[in-house]
């Protein structure tokens, strides 16, 4: 895979900012879309766009097709047999509120645990305290150890008969640790708790095939890989789902109603109510046909190449923390570091003025930037169109920021 030949897709990249070209690190936030994604999005909209599932005219038929096609190629994509476990949602964050809110109010008791990490997005455990809220049961953490890594001796301390959720990211946005999944599902399935994995970190970076992480959902996001914001999705074993009460009410989602009460359609459309993300799913999948095609076993292998370059460039810089492992190969694609006395938003600050963008913050990971003893950090990730010119801009901009504050 050639990242410069990549790049020609994307045309947000030729630009400047703030008398610069334009440096794109924060992917870990947001990807960008290609031209193929673009252009199939306005196509549908010109000769497509309808409802879906509703109408028995053409472009209802077209649309509901192209909605339903996508669902297909997802499932594919994470090694799922069939669709029927596979939820459209609006984004990975609505995807665990949804495990949280229509399985943990149902399933959870005062006494109960649900078993997190400190490295969990705020997604994975805001929705988790609520569910815990109003059922009286409790959370508690898994430890990161000084490597960024999970305390895998404490994890099997916690675990108990009283655990009924174990709530754990893929990858860390944060320290871009990659979680040992399958072991961790297997050990919480002894103790008979379900798994719920937050993908958002991982599905646009590798191949995923959930059957063999053994988790029982799976949540994730389009637009950090190439597709358009506004559609995310859950997977779920569907046995599970079968008897989980719906998330949302309203269209679509219904077999009758009456005044007072309705049955529900079946999975997966039980928790789809209304009108769902359209042009945004045809637009996932236009996006997974691009990833595909650039190769998933090459998609990886160029972040792990530019990711030990960026290793090996902050390494040159004196006063730089970098948290998290620092083996490429057992990370995502990201970096996060600190400069010394320098805080990250005016790190941030200054890298914009160069035109490299960064994400400069909590990373909606309070709890781990406690654990760190930090407010904060810097984080440069990267995607398939970024390059080793591009890790040396981010070097560049970060000595002018240390001569800047002597």
């Amino acid at each position: 895979m050639d990242p410069q030949a990549v790049r020609k897709d994307f045309p947000v990249l030729f630009q400047q900012v703030n008398g610069h070209p334009l440096v794109y690190l924060d992917n870990g936030a947001t990807s960008h879309r290609p031209l193929a994604v673009i252009d199939e999005i306005k196509r549908f909209e010109e000769e497509d766009n309808s409802n879906v599932h509703r109408s028995v005219h053409t472009l209802g038929q077209r649309a509901t097709e192209l909605f339903e096609g996508a669902r297909t190629k997802l499932a594919a994509l994470l090694g799922v047999p069939g669709t029927n476990g596979l939820i459209f949602t609006k984004s990975a964050t609505e995807s665990l509120n949804l495990v949280a809110y229509a399985w943990g109010r149902h399933h959870l008791s005062e006494g109960d645990e649900v078993l997190i990490t400190e490295m969990e997005h705020h997604s994975n455990i805001v929705s988790w305290q609520l569910a815990c809220k109003d059922t009286g049961a409790v959370i508690k953490a898994v430890p990161v150890d000084d490597n960024g890594v999970l305390d895998m001796a404490e994890y099997d301390r916690l675990l108990s008969n009283k655990t009924k959720v174990v709530a754990v990211c893929h990858v860390s946005n944060v320290l871009g640790t990659i979680n040992p999944i399958a072991e961790i599902s297997a050990k919480a399935h002894r103790v008979g708790a379900i798994v719920v994995c937050d993908g958002a970190q991982a599905v646009p970076h590798m191949a995923i095939d959930i059957p063999s992480l053994d988790c029982d959902f799976y949540a994730g996001t389009g637009h950090k890989m190439c597709a358009p914001t506004g559609i995310g999705f859950l997977w779920g074993r569907e046995h599970i789902l079968e008897e989980m009460e719906p998330f949302h009410g309203g269209g679509d989602m219904i077999l009758d109603v009456w005044i007072d009460h309705s049955s529900y359609n079946e999975i997966p459309y039980k928790f789809e109510a209304g009108t769902p993300p359209i042009s945004q799913a045809v637009g996932l999948s236009t996006a997974i046909d691009y990833l595909n095609n650039l190769g998933w076993e090459a998609i990886r292998r160029h972040e792990i190449e530019i990711t030990r370059y960026a290793l090996d460039r902050l390494a040159e810089l004196p006063d730089i923390t970098v948290y998290g492992p620092t083996d490429a190969e057992l990370k995502g694609g990201l970096v996060s570091f600190n400069i010394d006395d320098i805080h990250p938003h005016d790190v941030g600050t200054i890298l914009d003025g160069k035109g490299v963008a960064i994400r400069a913050g909590h990373h909606c990971a309070k709890p781990l930037m406690r654990k760190l003893g930090v407010g904060a950090t810097n984080r440069a990730s990267f995607y398939i169109y970024n390059t080793h010119s591009d890790v040396d801009a981010l070097v560049d901009a970060l000595e002018s920021c240390r001569k800047m504050f002597g």
